[in-house]
């Protein structure tokens, strides 16, 4: 039977040299954070381990190293300063085999905090906008403490779990985290004309949630029987389900039903999927299975790149040899598409940075890492046009890829790369 305690008498639980999994992205459950990292005075070399989290991450804080180890698997703006300060390391693992990590036994679990909805009149709690790995911890975990949000929405799907399995209940009423995003910038609309132009009707859409899907959202509002197969989304999505756009009446996975492992955004869409059973948040060894992403006909995949050279390869995790984000879910959907019947691979970046270089390159910055391999690249969007790759050699890539990068480093960077060949 479940404890009803505060959050500061849950976590006395965690102990010195425990590894504890945190609930990712929206759902990060940050009550029970902040408790954890009140206790660093009594707590030494606790292993925190998870995915991108919104919000604080107090134990982040470099000053409790001696208390607190920060392992992320995607490393998001809050930990991203854990990897320079000693306090915190990356595991490079692909969202669809990161519930094996639990599952297998490889990184065994001492606690798992979680956030999730009140229970329902049968005892079932939901996890609501996050459910990526989240279903393995609670599994394999010795002990769960669940803050427990009227506000959390309740889905559908996997996510649903008995009372009997969590340990400790802290109660609480609070606002789920909200991502905001701004309007796209002119280039960004242009790379979204170029995407949405490779959409055919009776597509299946993943993308990840920012500017540049957001622009390619905003353009398919004359498309018909559009799905959704997607690690993740947010609001962009919802007024193309209500206008019947997005039905997933063609996809082979789901069908009838959109599909996701994790949710961002506004409270419109933590109201709109409350309680829906159009939206189906699954664990993301099931949502980012390749076996499963290739069955969708048309499947179109939408991610992005820090760098692309000119033979194909893209770094999407680092800047040189400095972690910046993770592998996620890139390849696992690159993939996915690119053996679905009909289905496209799509890299999408603008053309250089905000300083004005060329993201477009000869070869990748030394100690960047390969995400997607020159073997698995298809399509690549600029604002400059499409390159599409698949089945090209060198040369034929080197100009396509030169085609669609800036007109003013266009010149430099094929010569700096024939120069070195």
């Amino acid at each position: 039977m479940f404890k009803n305690v505060s959050a500061a008498e849950a976590v006395k639980v965690i102990k010195n040299n425990d590894r504890v999994y945190v609930q990712a992205a929206a759902a990060a459950p940050q009550l029970l954070m902040k408790a954890m990292s009140d206790c660093h005075d009594e707590l030494r070399h606790v292993e925190v381990c998870h995915l991108h989290v919104e919000g604080e991450a107090p134990y982040a804080n470099p000053d409790y190293k001696e208390s607190f180890h920060v392992n992320s698997f995607f490393i998001g703006k809050n930990v991203r300063h854990t990897l320079t300060a000693g306090n915190g390391s990356y595991t490079p693992v692909f969202l669809s085999e990161l519930p094996l990590l639990f599952k297998r036994n490889i990184l065994p679990l001492d606690v798992a905090l979680i956030h999730v909805s009140v229970p329902d009149k049968h005892g079932y709690c939901s996890l609501g906008v996050s459910v990526e790995a989240t279903l393995a911890a609670i599994q394999n975990a010795k002990i769960v403490i669940a803050q427990v949000n009227e506000q959390m929405p309740r889905t559908h799907g996997d996510g649903i779990i008995h009372h009997s399995e969590i340990d400790y209940f802290v109660p609480c009423n609070e606002p789920i985290p909200e991502h905001q995003f701004g309007e796209p910038s002119e280039i960004e609309d242009k790379i979204g004309d170029y995407i949405a132009s490779l959409i055919e009707d009776k597509s299946t859409l993943q993308m990840g949630i920012g500017t540049i899907p957001n622009a390619v959202l905003s353009r398919l509002h004359n498309h018909k029987d559009l799905g959704l197969h997607t690690e993740m989304f947010s609001d962009g999505v919802i007024d193309l389900i209500l206008k019947n756009v997005v039905n997933g009446d063609y996809k082979k996975i789901s069908p009838g039903r959109s599909l996701a492992t994790f949710l961002v955004g506004s409270k419109r869409l933590y109201d709109y999927v409350d309680d829906n059973p159009f939206v189906e948040m699954r664990e993301s060894d099931f949502v980012n299975d390749v076996s499963r992403i290739k069955r969708n006909p048309r499947m179109v995949a939408i991610n992005s790149a820090i760098e692309v050279d000119l033979t194909g390869q893209v770094c999407a995790d680092s800047i040189g040899g400095k972690m910046y984000s993770g592998v996620g879910g890139q390849m696992d959907y690159i993939r996915g598409a690119s053996l679905s019947k009909g289905g496209k691979a799509i890299i999408a970046l603008p053309s250089v940075t905000r300083n004005g270089i060329s993201r477009i390159v000869p070869v990748l910055k030394p100690g960047a890492g390969v995400v997607t391999t020159r073997a698995h690249i298809q399509y690549v969007v600029t604002e400059y046009g499409i390159a599409n790759l698949y089945g090209k050699t060198i040369k034929q890539r080197v100009k396509a890829l030169v085609n669609i990068a800036h007109p003013d480093h266009r010149e430099a960077v094929e010569k700096a790369y024939f120069e070195l060949i």
